[in-house]
């Protein structure tokens, strides 16, 4: 293989490459995906819509076991749900 035939093919397979806080990484950046609506419902589900159009229900009840979410059984305090930039809180 020639010089201007290996060049051509390098040309074909150029591979893009983002950076991220300093880092180089093969491949374009992947899209980061932000709650953009949540609601509390029945029996400790969660709905929750995402920035790509995309909704889904959250079953919360098998974390309400974990120490760092216990207060939240009370369903008073599950209820209040909001966004806070982009973050259920």
């Amino acid at each position: 293989m020639n010089r201007s035939e290996k060049s051509n093919r390098l040309d074909k397979e150029w591979i893009s490459m983002c950076v991220v806080d300093g880092i180089a990484y093969a491949g374009e950046p992947e899209p980061v995906i932000k709650v953009n609506g949540i609601r509390a419902m029945d029996d400790y589900k969660l709905w929750v819509r995402f920035n790509t159009g995309e909704a889904k229900i959250f079953d919360f009840k098998p974390m309400l076991d974990m120490p760092a979410f216990a207060a939240l059984k009370n369903t008073e305090l599950f209820n209040r749900v909001y966004i806070d930039y982009g973050v259920p809180v």
